[in-house]
């Protein structure tokens, strides 16, 4: 049913189409709330917009996600090296989250909590070597990059997932002493020796609480759009001098679950500790906000033979990582595993793979496949050309059970290695996507908003959003139509009041979206005939 509003003294007409489902990216810094327009200030419009008149409306904008890691561990990404100034660090930020904007992202997944350290400001784990430069030692001048971060990438229209290693104690890359505050002089043996890295034991229920703690922390206190975790649960095998494989040493707490009364063999044993631990993250984020996103990105391949023609590791046994069943139970909102093989390599193939994923999506959940991109122009023989990764996006759009990718990672980007970030985002993610909705989540959804248009002084045009509901937007979904009838799409922060509107434009069309990407009834304002 179509609804109307008028301003007094003015004729400015609201159009409230049907809700529709959307998800939408924020793109300027918020705004103070703009009083509405005066009468002096009101401007005069024909009347509404037809809703039978397709040339009145915006077309839907394409829904996609398009992610990219940004790996902390040993530099791989940002910062650089460690010990940068905050001026440096903030810098190197700004201009990853710029390339991801102008190569066609729309998500960031930031390793905040490589090895049982913290990339933010936290009374649980000290601050990051791979930052710092000294692990315990906080930033100076003071500064909170996970905020810092967040607000960057909202400010580009960019989600920001934080990135966690829920097991990792140390990396081999670490140089440092560890500060007192580590996990491996605070939860003594709990953190076990493996080879060439500290690990925590998945078995000790004390370490599973420790890291819901870490993760519970961050989405408590900051805004954050999704949760993510890759695929490191038990780690990779490692083997000692004479290459022989070392087991890993849990001997203790596996000891200790059999005294108790467990009955399940060790390795099914291993699999259920990470069991639990996804189906906790799953419950708590919820449970604290119900709107953050839960994403685990796990190896590519869950057993060799599923489906027949696949062969390589087996995750399933090496890593307990049994993902198949996180999915068939819906305990992520959504799902990445990371295809790392050439389209055409059969024992590994991208497409193969993507569909038997897709046939395990039993909640259908979101589908977004990992894409080895920091294989293109790698340097050595084996690299790949940027149409292999072409051609895997095409591949996932040509799954109807996937809507997008990750590309790991974002070094690939910065550097344009064989065109990569300048093709993707010329050809391949040229018009704006916004991130798939998630229907499933709590969310209040949004009413319509209100839309006052006024002149300033010096004769520029805006449009005054004013949102309905209890809660706030997430985004706004704001559409022009300009001359010669072509529609240009822009994403705003919800917190924006106020937005620039061209002069040549003659409709406007705004959205809200909520936390879950859900679209609000549209305004659509006619401003010529």
């Amino acid at each position: 049913m179509m609804r109307t509003a008028f301003l007094v003294t003015a004729s400015l007409v609201l159009v409230s189409a049907a809700p529709a489902r959307a998800s939408a990216q924020a793109s300027t810094d918020a705004t103070p709330p703009a009083a509405p327009p005066t009468a002096s200030e009101a401007l005069r419009y024909p009347g509404p917009c037809d809703l039978g008149d397709a040339t009145c409306l915006p077309p839907n904008p394409a829904r996609e996600f398009r992610g990219v890691w940004i790996a902390s561990v040993a530099n791989i990404d940002w910062p650089s090296k460690p010990g940068l100034s905050p001026a440096e660090a903030q810098r190197e930020l700004r201009t990853l989250l710029d390339r991801a904007k102008s190569s066609g992202l729309n998500a960031v997944i930031l390793q905040v909590r490589p090895s049982a350290d913290a990339l933010y400001a936290s009374e649980l784990e000290p601050w990051s070597e791979f930052l710092t430069g000294q692990q315990g030692r906080a930033p100076s001048p003071w500064w909170d990059p996970l905020k810092y971060a967040v607000d960057e990438a909202h400010r580009r229209g960019i989600e920001l997932h934080a990135w966690f290693n829920p097991y990792r104690a140390r990396h081999p890359s670490a140089k440092g002493p560890l500060a007192p505050s580590h996990v491996a002089n605070r939860m003594g043996k709990q953190v076990k020796r493996y080879g060439t890295h500290l690990w925590m034991d998945p078995g000790e229920p004390a370490v599973r609480e420790h890291t819901l703690k870490v993760i519970l922390d961050v989405v408590r206190r900051y805004d954050i759009d999704g949760v993510h975790l890759d695929d490191y649960f038990y780690p990779y095998k490692e083997r000692d001098r004479q290459g022989r494989t070392i087991e890993f040493p849990d001997a203790d707490s596996y000891s200790r679950y059999r005294f108790g009364g467990g009955i399940l063999s060790r390795e099914d044993w291993r699999r259920e500790n990470v069991d639990n631990l996804v189906q906790d993250l799953y419950t708590r984020i919820h449970q604290e906000k119900p709107w953050v996103k839960f994403g685990v990105s796990p190896f590519g391949i869950w057993r060799p033979g599923f489906p027949a023609q696949i062969t390589g590791f087996d995750a399933y046994s090496e890593l307990y990582a049994d993902a198949r069943k996180w999915l068939r139970e819906g305990w992520v909102d959504y799902f990445a595993p990371q295809l790392y093989w050439p389209v055409l390599q059969v024992g590994q193939s991208y497409p193969v793979l993507l569909r038997w994923w897709a046939e395990q999506n039993a909640f259908g959940r979101h589908l977004w496949p990992g894409n080895y991109s920091s294989k293109v122009g790698e340097g050595t023989r084996a690299a790949w050309r940027t149409g292999e990764i072409v051609d895997q996006v095409h591949a996932t759009r040509a799954e109807a059970g996937a809507s997008g990718n990750i590309h790991f990672s974002a070094n690939v980007f910065l550097e344009d290695r064989d065109s990569l970030a300048t093709r993707l985002g010329r050809q391949v993610y040229n018009a704006l996507a916004l991130v798939p909705p998630s229907p499933w989540l709590a969310v209040e959804p949004q009413g319509e908003p209100r839309v006052d248009i006024r002149r300033n002084s010096a004769g520029a045009l805006s449009a005054l959003l004013t949102p309905s509901g209890a809660e706030r937007p997430h985004w706004w979904l704001v559409q022009t139509r300009v001359g010669g009838g072509e529609w240009r799409t822009a994403v705003f922060r919800g917190t924006v009041r106020e937005i620039p509107i061209s002069a040549t434009a003659d409709r406007v069309a705004v959205r809200a979206v909520d936390r879950a990407s859900l679209e609000s009834p549209m305004s659509v304002i006619k401003l010529r005939d």
